[in-house]
């Protein structure tokens, strides 16, 4: 068995690299980190304070080392999504919290699917692309599958411009995957859906409120479980392997951070 790690990683520094106008989703891309190392006066006085004891009883002459989180999100990086983000119902039913939603459902079979002939920056993708994209996989979406969409968001990377104006998917791209089955539905992009900014312009060009987050909407009406930030689609082949999401237990919550890993058969 071959593992590949399909998660994005957290690091503090990239909150430096987040233009004035996305400062306030910083939480979104990685919390503020307070380290603690072994050989520091911190990492020193913490171990002795635990134990009772002073520098000069330390095994080694060190503590231990420990890092305090702040301002994180649960949708922090690479996460997974329950149907609470997207409303407080789903299916007619209260929707389930991300706590609520069990492991065995979150280990899938995986496809990919490579829009990346038909995806233009800050467009949504089309759903005849989509269907073009499952035809090259060469079998059809199943009850309970992870369909990873990769639109080529790997090239840039946070700083760059472009890596803001990703495609997304709209309420009818969403809907063609989950009501064929797929229960997970993963990208690349930092977002599911359209940018914030192209839809809240195409809603004041319009005047129409379902031009406001559709995709994610879209789960309301079936349920499944997004997953956003993810990396290393192109190391995927397009069918037959596995993929395990592995978000945080955080009570009560939207979403959590995850670790989602590939599993292929060597």
């Amino acid at each position: 068995m071959r593992l590949i790690d399909l998660s994005s990683t957290l690091d503090p520094h990239d909150r430096d690299l987040l233009p004035p106008a996305m400062a306030a989703a910083a939480g979104v891309v990685a919390p503020r980190v307070d380290y603690s190392h072994p050989a520091t006066p911190d990492g020193r006085d913490r171990f002795c304070h635990f134990f009772g004891c002073s520098h000069d009883d330390l095994p080694d002459g060190e503590g231990w080392g420990s890092e305090v989180l702040n301002d994180m999100s649960s949708h922090c990086g690479t996460h997974v999504d329950a149907p609470l983000h997207s409303g407080s119902t789903c299916e007619g039913r209260t929707s389930r919290t991300i706590d609520q939603v069990e492991l065995n459902e979150l280990f899938c079979p995986g496809k990919v699917l490579d829009v990346r002939p038909w995806a233009r920056p800050g467009q949504a993708i089309p759903v005849d692309a989509l269907r073009q994209a499952l035809s090259a996989v060469g079998e059809p979406i199943r009850p309970g599958d992870a369909v990873l969409i990769r639109t080529g968001q790997e090239r840039y990377r946070l700083g760059e411009p472009a890596f803001f104006q990703y495609p997304g998917m709209s309420r009818e791209g969403t809907l063609f995957l989950s009501e064929q089955g797929a229960t997970v539905l993963g990208t690349d992009a930092v977002g599911w859906d359209r940018p914030f900014a192209v839809m809240a312009q195409a809603f004041k060009e319009t005047g129409d409120k379902q031009q406001l987050w559709d995709g994610h909407k879209a789960i309301r009406e079936k349920e499944a479980f997004i997953v956003q930030q993810l990396c290393n689609l192109g190391a995927l082949p397009l069918r037959g392997f596995h993929v395990g999401f592995f978000p945080l237990k955080l009570a009560r919550a939207s979403a959590a951070p995850a670790r989602a890993v590939a599993f292929l058969s060597n």
